[in-house]
C-alpha cells in the first residue's frame, strides 16, 4: 500500500503530464529551468514555438542528458551551446541565457517515463518571421526589384543605341543582278541563219537579155 502511494505521483504525472511553469523574458536575461515532481531526470529536450523563424522543422530535439561522471553531456551544434548549464549535477535545475528564438517548451524526462515541462516566451519573438529593420518582409525583393529595372533599362538602351546607328548609315547599293544569254541549240541557229539570207534569182553579173524588135 506504501509502495503504491509512492508510484501514484508518478503515474498521474505519465498519464496527464504536470502543466509546469511559465517563464517569460527578454534576450540577455538569465532564467532558471527546474525539474518538477520528477525523480532521477535523464535528458532535458526542447521544442520550438516558431521553427520556421530558425529554419527549424517542428518536435522536440535533446538539448542535454545526464551523465554518470556528474558532468552533463550537450549536444554538439545545438542553438543552447554555451548559454545552457546545470545548476546541479542531477540536472534538476538549468540555467538559460536568453537569446531571440528561444521560445518554447523545455521538457524534463526522468527515468520513469514521467516528465515536467516549462513554457518560455522570449519577448520579440513572433509567429510571423521578419525583419525587424524592414516592415515588408525579406529584403532579398528589395534588391532584386532594383537589378531587375536596371537590367531592364541597360538592355533598352543598347537596343536603341543599335536602331540609331542603323538609321544613320547610308544604305549599302544594291547590287545588279546577273544576266545570263539565252541558250540556243547550234542546228536551230544554223536554220535560222539559213532562213534569214536572202534568195536571189540568177546571177549577178549576167548582163540583161534585150530583144530587139524589128
Amino acid at each position: 500500500m506504501v509502495l503504491v502511494l509512492q508510484l501514484l505521483p508518478l503515474l498521474l504525472s505519465k498519464a496527464h503530464g504536470d502543466p509546469g511553469a511559465s517563464l517569460v523574458g527578454s534576450p540577455g536575461d538569465r532564467v532558471n529551468l527546474s525539474c518538477i515532481g520528477v525523480s532521477h531526470p535523464i535528458r532535458w529536450t526542447w521544442a520550438p514555438s516558431f521553427p520556421a523563424c530558425k529554419g527549424l522543422t517542428k518536435g522536440r530535439r535533446p538539448i542535454l542528458w545526464a551523465s554518470s561522471s556528474g558532468i552533463p553531456t550537450v549536444p554538439p551544434f545545438q542553438r543552447f551551446t554555451g548559454r545552457l548549464r546545470s545548476l546541479d549535477p542531477g540536472i534538476r535545475r538549468l540555467e538559460l541565457l536568453l537569446s531571440a528564438g528561444d521560445s518554447g517548451t523545455f521538457f524534463c524526462k526522468g527515468r520513469y517515463e514521467n516528465e515536467s515541462r516549462t513554457v518560455l516566451h522570449v519577448l520579440g519573438d513572433k509567429a510571423q518571421c521578419r525583419d525587424p529593420g524592414s516592415k515588408h518582409g525579406s529584403k532579398y525583393p528589395q534588391v532584386l526589384i532594383p537589378l531587375l529595372g536596371a537590367g531592364l533599362v541597360l538592355g533598352l538602351g543598347a537596343l536603341g543605341a543599335v536602331w540609331w546607328l542603323r538609321r544613320r548609315s547610308p544604305p549599302h547599293p544594291l547590287l545588279p543582278l546577273p544576266t545570263f544569254a539565252p541558250f540556243v541549240n547550234a542546228e536551230s541557229q544554223r536554220h535560222i541563219e539559213e532562213e534569214e539570207e536572202p534568195k536571189i534569182p540568177g546571177n549577178l553579173d549576167q548582163e540583161p537579155v534585150t530583144t530587139a524588135v524589128d
